[in-house]
C-alpha cells in the first residue's frame, strides 16, 4: 500500500514538474515573439523609408556664382566694357588668323601655277595670260610688260635696266603689303590685351576694397565677387594674347617664305624682259 503511495507520489510529482516546464517553455517563446516583432516593425518601417530615398534623384550641383556668366550678368559697365573689348580682340584675332591663311595657301598655289605655265610659256606676254588674273605673279609679270611699253617721255630718261627694276620692285612691294595685311592687329592685341585684363583685375580689387570698407569686416562672402572677377579679366587677357601673339609669329614665317617665291620670280622676271629688249 505504501509502495503504491509512493509510486503515486511520485507520478504526480513527475506530472506537475512536465506541466511547469511546458509553462515556462510556452511563456518564453511568447517573451522572444514579443522582443522581435518591434524589430520586424521597425524593419518593415524603414524598408519604405529607404526605397523612397534610393528612389530620390541625386542632388544637382550647384551653379557656380563666381562664373563668366555670374560675373556679366553682376557686374557694372566698366567691366562688362572690359569683356567686350576682350572679346571683340579675340574674334578679330581667330578671323585674320584663317583669312591669312586662305591667302597664303592661295598664293602657294599661284606660285606652283607660275611655275607650270608662265616659265613654259613662249612670251612674256603669253605667260601672264595663262596664269589666273588674281595671281601676284599675274600682277608682277604686267607691271613689268607695262614699264617696257611705256619706256617713254620723261620715263625715257632712265636707264631701261633701272626702269624694269622699280617697277617689278614696286609691285612686289605692293603684294607685300597685301600679305602683311591685318598682322598689325595681331601685333596689337598681343601686345595691349594682357593690360586690358590687368586693368579689369585692378578694377576687381577696387570693388572687393570697397565692399571691405562698407561692410567693415574682410569676410569671404563679401571679397569673394570682386576678386573672382578681378582673376577671370586676368585670365581672359592672357586668353586673348597669347592666340594672337603665336598667329602673328606662324603667319610672319609663312610669309616670308611666299615672299621668297615672290622675289625670286620678279628677279627672274626682270632678266628674261631686259634680255628680251636687247634682243628686240
Amino acid at each position: 500500500m505504501l509502495t503504491k503511495f509512493k509510486v503515486l507520489v511520485r507520478a504526480s510529482v513527475l506530472t506537475l514538474g512536465l506541466t511547469l516546464v511546458g509553462i515556462l517553455g510556452v511563456t518564453t517563446s511568447s517573451l522572444a515573439q514579443t522582443a522581435t516583432a518591434p524589430a520586424t516593425a521597425e524593419v518593415k518601417t524603414d524598408a519604405p523609408a529607404a526605397a523612397s530615398a534610393a528612389a530620390k534623384p541625386a542632388p544637382q550641383a550647384a551653379e557656380n556664382p563666381y562664373g563668366i556668366g555670374a560675373l556679366w550678368s553682376t557686374s557694372d559697365s566698366v567691366a562688362k566694357g572690359v569683356l567686350a573689348i576682350l572679346a571683340i580682340m579675340s574674334m578679330g584675332s581667330w578671323y585674320i588668323l584663317a583669312v591669312k591663311m586662305l591667302e597664303q595657301n592661295k598664293a602657294a598655289k599661284f606660285a606652283r601655277e607660275a611655275g607650270e605655265k608662265f616659265w613654259n610659256a613662249g612670251t612674256v606676254e603669253q605667260g601672264a595670260a595663262a596664269l589666273h588674273k588674281d595671281s601676284p605673279y599675274q600682277f608682277i609679270a604686267a607691271a613689268g610688260l607695262e614699264a617696257t611699253k611705256k619706256h617713254d617721255g620723261l620715263m625715257g630718261h632712265i636707264p631701261l635696266n633701272d626702269w624694269i627694276s622699280m617697277s617689278i620692285q614696286r609691285s612686289v612691294d605692293r603684294v607685300n603689303r597685301e600679305m602683311q595685311g591685318g598682322l598689325s592687329f595681331l601685333a596689337t592685341v598681343g601686345s595691349i590685351s594682357p593690360f586690358v585684363g590687368l586693368f579689369g583685375t585692378v578694377w576687381g580689387i577696387y570693388h572687393a576694397l570697397t565692399a571691405i570698407g562698407i561692410s567693415g569686416q574682410a569676410s569671404i562672402d563679401k571679397v569673394a565677387g570682386p576678386v573672382g572677377e578681378a582673376l577671370i579679366m586676368t585670365a581672359l587677357g592672357l586668353a586673348v594674347a597669347v592666340p594672337a601673339v603665336l598667329a602673328y609669329n606662324w603667319l610672319i614665317s609663312r610669309n616670308k617664305a611666299v615672299m621668297d617665291d615672290v622675289r625670286s620670280f620678279g628677279g627672274d622676271l626682270h632678266s628674261v624682259l631686259l634680255g628680251s629688249a636687247s634682243k628686240s
